[in-house]
């Protein structure tokens, strides 16, 4: 058996490389001198830790929180993980105050580096990477040796929390091989080399950037272009200005960009290949004819436990075929649940790539409940054993005693030709259960016309009876998360009780604003 790869074999082959690097603005740093200041970031971090540390028995872990945009600093503090041995903490900047701080004390943070002081939590050691005595401190290291530690693929690499939409955010354990693996499995795929420039735009706390962008570029040899914070205004611009061949994606960016104007000259651009997971189906094949782009939609999570991906023939709207690692069982009895039967996507032969929670073993027991590997993701199967996307456990809703998943129901929406998103909810039935509920966001310009939508439901043959919205919220935006995901739970507790006009459309009634 071929031994995983490490972030550290990663980097060592980019040492000397002077011709491919980091883009970001205007600014271009060389691999050779990105990992010379992540050896020179290593060496004053470690400094710090060892001072702050002495005399604790047992030290505590070198674990370092980053809330920063996507810069070349953080990048090299990467760098500096893979050379060292550091575990940087990717902090969501989007959470506040005690929210924040319980992360930071969760994941044994020693310190925070930012580039925004006012975000950390008061209390809580932090450095300002943009302050001078930063500057002074890290200078006082230059020249400080490039030397690739000992590090296997087992070692944690870094501490990366979930989205927090179903919940509390818990600290995966991402370790060198879940990086480094997928780094080179998707450059290969994808016929990579150092020819290529990646672009990342997702946030670099996230999984999805780590794996699918930066990993995968360093694993190619390419360069990589960074942008401090995804503009769907800006993504084009930015792939013909830095000749971007590669980009990955988490969420909706699609949606958001094919929601600019379009223009003749759209596809001619450099990109080939984009790649990520939670696209809405529609807009993959819209994405990949308007911008002359390959577009890969895979399925999967920080955790990693289970991974599905698309076939040549796997039927539109599907994530996928399912494999020997991917089941989807009733969630009381455990048992496989037939076609058209919305179940619990599992891995059934065990963790697969989930290397557990950071300081969290009742999350991870529930995770591993049985020896399976539980998403808490909803799906159902055809006939010909192609997986379909239903929702989150969470969003289940039971109507009429009948559980629903969310998905399904949001794919049909999304058919509707002026609707760009579609979030489905539940909300409170006054007798018992759930009512259906559903906030849309319209293309620019658009008023809702609740016969017409009321109309267009009553033509699709596949929405049954219980899947209608009882009631329609149009917005101007959703609530996310810095990944791109709707907090579907804040939807949920505001319900019709919200600035953003309400209808209700029933379906054995006429359309109708709700007051």
């Amino acid at each position: 058996m071929v031994p995983s790869p490490t972030v550290t074999e990663l980097l060592a082959p980019l040492a000397k490389v002077t011709d491919r690097g980091i883009y970001a603005d205007d600014t271009f740093v060389s691999w050779a001198d990105h990992i010379t200041a992540g050896a020179q970031l290593a060496a004053a971090l470690w400094a710090r830790l060892h001072i702050r540390g002495a005399g604790q028995n047992p030290p505590k872990p070198p674990h370092v929180g980053v809330l920063l945009g996507n810069t070349p600093f953080f990048s090299s503090l990467l760098v500096a993980a893979g050379l060292t041995g550091l575990v940087p903490v990717g902090l969501n900047p989007t959470r506040r105050g005690e929210a924040l701080a319980r992360d930071i004390a969760r994941a044994d943070c020693q310190l925070v580096l930012t580039d925004n002081p006012d975000t950390v939590p008061p209390g809580v050691d932090h450095i300002d990477v943009g302050s001078p005595s930063w500057a002074i401190e890290l200078g006082s290291h230059a020249g400080a040796p490039v030397t690739f530690g000992d590090l296997s693929a087992d070692d944690l690499f870094m501490l990366i929390f979930t989205s927090g939409t179903s919940g509390e955010p818990k600290a995966v354990r991402i370790t060198h091989d879940k990086v480094a693996f997928p780094g080179r499995m998707l450059a290969d795929r994808f016929g990579l080399g150092p020819a290529d420039t990646a672009y990342l735009s997702m946030p670099l706390f996230h999984s999805n950037a780590i794996m699918a962008g930066w990993a995968v570029a360093a694993a190619a040899g390419a360069s990589i272009a960074l942008r401090r914070k995804f503009s769907a205004s800006g993504f084009l611009c930015d792939v013909r200005r830095y000749g971007a061949t590669y980009a990955n994606y988490v969420g909706k960016p699609l949606s958001y960009i094919l929601a600019t104007e379009a223009r003749p000259d759209d596809a001619d651009n450099p990109l080939k290949i984009l790649y990520g997971n939670e696209g809405a189906p529609r807009d993959l094949d819209r994405f990949a004819k308007r911008f002359g782009v390959v577009v890969v939609d895979g399925f999967g999570s920080t955790e990693g436990g289970v991974a599905i991906a698309r076939t040549p023939d796997t039927p539109e709207g599907s994530l996928g075929p399912l494999t020997d690692e991917v089941a989807i069982v009733d969630v009381d009895t455990g048992k496989a649940c037939p076609p058209g039967v919305v179940g619990e996507l599992v891995n059934p032969t065990g963790r697969g790539w989930f290397r557990g929670y950071y300081n969290d073993p009742d999350a991870e027991a529930q995770r591993m409940a049985g020896g399976v590997y539980h998403t808490g993701d909803l799906a159902y199967r055809d006939e010909n054993g192609y997986a379909y996307f239903a929702g989150r456990l969470g969003d289940w809703m039971r109507v009429d005693g009948e559980n629903l998943g969310t998905a399904p129901i949001e794919r049909i929406l999304l058919r509707y030709p002026e609707i760009v998103e579609a979030a489905v909810y539940p909300i409170p039935d006054p007798a018992v259960g759930d009512q259906v509920m559903a906030a849309l966001v319209l293309r620019p310009g658009t008023v809702f016309d609740p016969a017409a939508f009321r109309s267009f439901l009553a033509d699709q043959s596949d929405l049954g009876p219980k899947q209608w919205p009882s009631y329609v919220r149009v917005a101007t935006e959703l609530p996310r998360t810095e990944t791109f995901k709707v907090i579907k739970r804040q939807l949920s507790a505001q319900g019709t009780d919200c600035a953003d006009p309400v209808f209700r459309i029933d379906s054995a009634c006429r359309a109708q604003k709700y007051e």
